[in-house]
């Protein structure tokens, strides 16, 4: 990655490791310049290659079949909904498909409430568990089969994370176990800040085309999986699973784990800094072959100095603060190289997504994560640890727009529901709107699709107006790319009574078609969507 800067000396950002192919391919991308007001930057990123079909039998539970009355065309008017599984939708570890009745149940009122489809969390610690290049897909297969049966699109999500705090958390899945025993023996494939502290959410990028993980490199772990995943569930794409998102760091986001898991539910109303995730030696490598390339050996210790969070005010830091050394060439030089490094990591994820899913109609798409509780400030600290080098003068989600644009990858992002003049009553320099609005623009001017999450396990009729608006201020204007919502997630309280009716009108404001007139085949007659609002959901919260 190049970096020029007219009052500062010339210098580029080095972010090269050693390739495992025996031939390598090496491909050139050049952002367009990111005006800010002192200085112009032009990146460049170079990247390195990277180098069982299950059956299924129906459940004999399954035997309705869902007549709609409104056309395909008819529901895809407006901005289709799909609906988040629960975490535990699997049984760990056996992953086997849970609460099976529960769950047909729970599809059909989704169906006749007009969602488009469920989004499927494919967790790598399940599928890949004991040993490497073993999968077991069975039970995300009869969750595909059930989706089918009832009508529902599905969206996969490639899950190359941990999910929960640690084995207590009733949602724990970790990485597989044969992961995890190498991160073992060597540590530093985990993230580490400068106190030492590991993260095992997710392997670090910086050994990303590295041969650590038995031979392969964590690229090629995560390209053999996707592979595995189209060769098993080939007869569905396209026609059931119409969308992938490809997870590339914690929570599936292209971000560091720069707060840790257990703070990142109240991390916007601590005002929770974060910390740099560059001190595995991976990493230190690539900032010392970097600093060295430009004779500045002193900024390849680590990261800045004085970038304290444990005051968790920017104003009282050296680094983060309105005048702070962030807007100097040394901090320059840093941010420039710490959030290059997860662009390319994003690029190798993207670019290997799309060779194995070319030619198959399904959308890919990528996240990005909601990091707004210091958008209000000059610095923007908890997106600058997270690697977004976004702050009041410099655009930093371009970017990440355009790798996931030249891809053909969708943009999903969380906290469409949330609202400036709430969140800023415990934290007046937090904006959700303003972020979430940066990153609309950047996907309007790389002409890509957009998917909205919410942050919120709850929503009431106010979060889903703001749904609402954001959505319309993305979709307004001739030529716009779609715009899809993810509602996260389902559980039994989306089936009580307010909150569904709160919900199923939601779905019909977003697809912009005035009634469903979907119905219920039982064999004895017809239920229509209000009998089914009732008995259905009711069925569903019981069984949960």
């Amino acid at each position: 990655m190049a970096i020029s800067s007219p009052s500062a000396p010339s210098f580029s950002i080095c972010c090269n490791n050693n390739d495992y192919s025996t031939t390598p391919s090496r491909r050139s991308f050049n952002f367009s310049p990111i005006q800010t007001t002192r200085r112009l930057f032009n990146l460049s990123c170079q990247l390195n290659n990277s180098s069982s079909s299950n059956g299924f039998d129906g459940d004999g539970d399954l035997r309705h079949e869902l007549q709609h009355g409104v056309s395909t065309h008819q529901r895809r008017r407006g901005s289709p909904v799909f609906v988040t599984l629960p975490v535990d939708s699997l049984s760990f570890p056996a992953g086997m498909m849970k609460r099976k009745k529960a769950m047909a149940q729970s599809f059909r009122a989704l169906t006749a409430a007009g969602v488009e489809g469920v989004v499927m969390e494919v967790w790598w610690g399940l599928v890949e568990k004991e040993l490497p290049r073993v999968y077991n897909w069975q039970g995300y297969l009869e969750i595909v089969v059930l989706a089918k049966r009832c009508g529902l699109k599905v969206r996969a999500v490639m899950a190359f994370h941990q999910c929960g705090t640690g084995p207590d958390d009733p949602f724990w899945i970790p990485l597989p176990q044969w992961v995890c025993e190498e991160m073992d023996k060597d540590p530093d494939l985990a993230y580490s800040d400068r106190f030492g502290r590991r993260n095992m959410e997710y392997i670090s990028l910086g050994c990303d085309v590295l041969p650590v993980l038995h031979g392969r490199s964590p690229i090629q772990a995560y390209a053999e999986f996707m592979r595995s995943f189209r060769d098993t569930f080939i007869p569905f794409l396209g026609g059931v699973i119409t969308g992938i998102q490809v997870g590339m760091g914690p929570a599936g986001e292209l971000r560091y784990p720069s707060c840790p898991i257990q703070k990142l539910a109240w991390t916007w109303r601590s005002r929770e800094l974060g910390e740099f995730q560059c001190y595995d030696k991976y990493m230190l490598a690539s900032l010392n072959a970097c600093a060295g390339e430009i004779g500045m050996r002193e900024w390849a210790n680590g990261g800045p100095i004085g970038a304290s969070n444990l005051m968790q005010d920017p104003e009282s830091t050296q680094f983060f603060r309105s005048d702070g050394s962030w807007n100097t060439p040394y901090g320059e030089f840093f941010l420039a190289w710490y959030s290059g490094m997860l662009l390319l990591h994003g690029e190798r994820i993207c670019r290997e997504a799309e060779t194995i899913f070319r030619g198959l109609e399904v959308n890919l798409s990528g996240k990005v994560a909601g990091i707004h509780w210091h958008y209000g400030t000059r610095s923007h600290p908890s997106e600058l640890t997270a690697g977004y080098y976004n702050t009041s003068i410099r655009d930093g989600l371009l970017p990440i727009a355009r790798v996931f644009g030249r891809y053909g990858f969708t943009m999903s992002c969380t906290c469409f529901e949330m609202q400036d003049a709430e969140e800023q009553q415990m934290n007046p320099v937090s904006s959700p709107e303003g972020f979430v609005k940066q990153l609309l623009l950047a996907a309007r001017i790389c002409d890509i699709p957009l998917q909205g999450e919410n942050s919120a396990s709850t929503l009431d009729d106010g979060s889903f107006q703001q749904v609402l608006r954001m959505s319309k201020f993305y979709s307004d204007g001739p030529g716009t790319p779609t715009f899809s919502f993810n509602f996260v997630r389902m559980d039994k309280n989306l089936f009580e009574y307010r909150n569904w009716v709160s919900f199923t009108r939601f779905v019909r404001q977003m697809s912009d078609v005035k009634s469903f007139r979907a119905k219920l085949g039982f064999g004895e007659g017809d239920m229509p969507l209000s009998s089914l609002s009732a008995s259905a959901t009711a069925g569903a919260v019981l069984a949960y």
